[in-house]
């Protein structure tokens, strides 16, 4: 999720917000990786249930419309295209925020509603970078 969020900073995941309320594109979730459910990941949601996903380039289109990614900087794209995908019904499609590097649904698939274990909501360390994550 560089350079939103680095290594070894402290978050706090709100574990309750999705037993009230659904997950919304650009959500930032913690969910189990599908590949090994012993180990969590976080990434941004790109793709809803029934959303067709694109990424042409460092574009993004949800739909056939380009998604505004102002927490993707151009610096950290990934440049290559990726088939298009239609999100299954309670699943979701996700994406770091560093595109060139990220582990994400362009390479293994949409994440189940079922994994997602909660939203990141809030950075407490390092004290310096302290607030609510967008």
């Amino acid at each position: 999720m560089q350079p939103n969020l680095v290594n070894q900073e402290r978050i706090f995941v709100n574990k309750f917000l999705y037993r009230f309320s659904e997950v919304q594109r650009q959500d930032v979730v913690v969910f189990w990786y599908p590949k090994d459910r012993k180990k969590s990941f976080i990434k941004r949601v790109i793709g809803l249930p029934g959303d067709i996903v694109e990424v042409r380039g460092s574009t993004v289109y949800v739909n056939g419309n380009q998604l505004q990614e102002e927490y993707a900087r151009t610096d950290s794209r990934d440049y290559r295209t990726y088939p298009s995908v239609t999100v299954p019904e309670d699943s979701y499609y996700v994406m770091g925020d560093h595109r060139s590097s990220s582990n994400d649904s362009r390479h293994w698939g949409c994440v189940p509603a079922e994994f997602i274990f909660g939203r990141a909501i809030f950075r407490y360390w390092p004290i310096p970078k302290i607030g609510l994550l967008d």
